[in-house]
């Protein structure tokens, strides 16, 4: 897995490893010296050595700390996939600063929320979110703005990236000795987004063996990372890579073709996605996905939603045998992952516990469920989890024994295998009776003329609660709701039935493809 190197090659590393204090970005130095003339990233504007990303690191990083209003303790970056992405982050954390990744989905409001509460001094970003970033600081007159990103050449206030970078050119930041945090958000799935802290260190090593003891990662190989950066999974995919020197190559937007196109232009060994995705590739005309081969594929992982059991086999049919579910939480990280042979197996499995993390199934007074029953999911390992930020006022996650809740419920089958069933919070109580709404999803996506499904929990006077479902169907589907709902009435309990099934054309999902289940709410009829 890791390539060997001459003996100079692992000092110089050593003492890369020591100048950046063995944080969460230490990758990127010690590629620099490991193979410093080897790509290290392609993005739209071209390709960029290690040496060239480490420079231009050093180069931003002293320029945040010569800024007029001095270096800014917590810096945010909100930037989708590119160059200046990877540097905001890497600079940030290089001089100690706290670094918060915004989500690209924000508005303004849930933005400003986010920037006071985690004391925000300066944030970074593309200038699409100029309005946003806008809105955000008006109370924050002096706060830094730094456009990472432009595509209009328009004269705008905020300082240019590029150029801090030119105007520092050869230099390095003086090194503090502090080591800042990355403040991941969870995805606000019980709430609003909360800030969970990571520092790195020992624990980090534990996970990327987690890693590479399950996926096939190589050494100094190429990975095309789609998922987006500023979410957990993408984040890790980043950093892994660059803990083993391999190629990053990105673009700012998903493409489902262009994304085939990089995979085989670049002979990429790996893939980084989240499962909307797969549905995405696969929902290109064959005509289209036949013009590329993707067979230099070894790995290609996702993680950050449930997938589509049809859509996994129908990927792994065309591409080889290639995909990796993982569960992760922001706060547990790796928990378990899918081989492509679990998933061959069962293909809505979220796999087998990842090494060095224990998975417990527990009903609602912490007694173990047995084998096959469902229950609250609790994990334990070495997470980098350092707990939520000061400001996150929500509780969080509920521990027991050590144990972490992960937020969802589950069962483990007799092979070991972990099985999701829906979200502790999303269980639905219709006249006495538990329904998960994932089990309803899954009848009517199964339908043949459904493409996907989503199913939530609304008030109701008489039952308490009741089921209303939302599908898009496939193209040249004629299905009419009554319909659907007989084919769940002909799968599953009476109960389980939605009350109302309304046909759209597309599911609104959030950056990292989950669906915003509270925009669904609002096209309830009460």
């Amino acid at each position: 897995m890791i390539a060997p190197m001459r003996p100079d090659r692992y000092l110089k590393m050593a003492a890369a490893m020591r100048r950046e204090g063995m944080g969460m970005t230490v990758g990127f130095a010690s590629a620099a010296q490991r193979c410093p003339d080897r790509p290290g990233l392609v993005d739209e504007l071209g390709t960029l050595t290690w040496r060239q990303l480490d420079e231009r690191i050093n180069a931003l990083a002293a320029a945040l700390q010569q800024l007029p209003t001095g270096q800014s303790k917590v810096i945010g970056v909100m930037c989708r996939n590119h160059r200046g992405f990877v540097e905001a982050v890497v600079a940030s954390s290089r001089i100690g600063s706290d670094v918060v990744l915004l989500n690209t989905s924000f508005a303004g409001p849930a933005m400003a929320d986010v920037v006071n509460r985690e004391g925000v001094e300066a944030v970074i970003y593309d200038e699409e979110f100029t309005a946003t970033v806008d809105r955000a600081l008006a109370d924050k007159p002096d706060a830094t703005r730094i456009l990472a990103w432009t595509d209009t050449g328009q004269e705008l206030k905020a300082k240019k990236l590029e150029k801090l970078i030119g105007e520092h050119t050869g230099q390095q930041p003086e090194r503090t000795g502090g080591k800042g945090r990355m403040i991941l958000l969870t995805s606000g799935t019980t709430g609003s987004p909360k800030g969970a802290k990571q520092s790195g260190g020992g624990a980090g090593i534990g996970t990327l063996k987690a890693i590479l003891d399950r996926t096939p990662w190589r050494a100094e190989e190429t990975i095309v990372i789609v998922a987006p950066m500023f979410h957990a999974w993408g984040f890790s995919q980043l950093i892994f890579a660059a803990s083993m020197a391999c190629t990053v190559v990105t673009r700012r937007r998903f493409d489902p073709e262009a994304t085939l196109d990089l995979i085989d232009r670049h002979q990429a060994t790996g893939l980084a996605v989240v499962p909307v995705m797969f549905d995405r590739i696969m929902d290109l005309p064959a005509e289209v996905r036949n013009r590329y081969s993707g067979r230099s594929l070894r790995f290609a992982a996702a993680s950050g939603s449930r997938m589509r059991p049809d859509v996994v086999t129908a990927f792994m049919d065309q591409f080889g045998d290639v995909v990796y579910n993982n569960y992760n939480a922001t706060e547990a990280g790796m928990i378990a992952t899918a081989t492509p042979q679990d998933l061959r197996a069962a293909p809505d499995t979220a796999g087998r516990p990842a090494g060095g993390t224990e998975i417990r199934i527990l009903d609602p007074e912490f007694n173990e469920m047995p084998t096959g029953e469902v229950g609250g999911i609790y994990v334990r390992n070495d997470t980098q989890f350092d707990g939520y930020t000061k400001g996150s006022t929500d509780k969080g996650k509920a521990f027991h024994a050590g144990f972490m809740s992960s937020g969802d419920v589950g069962y483990l089958d007799e092979a070991g295998r972990l099985f999701v069933v829906g979200r502790d919070d999303e269980m639905i109580v219709s006249g006495g009776e538990n329904v998960y709404p994932i089990e309803v999803e899954k009848t009517l996506a199964s339908h043949p003329e459904v493409a996907e499904a989503a199913v939530i929990g609304v008030g109701d006077e008489q039952y308490g609660q009741r089921l209303a479902a939302f599908v898009v169907l496939e193209p040249g589907g004629s299905a009419t709701p009554d319909a659907l709902k007989q084919h769940v009435r002909d799968n599953l309990a009476n109960y389980k039935v939605p009350r109302e099934l309304s046909v759209l054309d597309e599911l609104p999902r959030g950056s990292t493809g989950k669906v915003l289940r509270n925009e669904l709410q609002a096209k309830v009829t009460d």
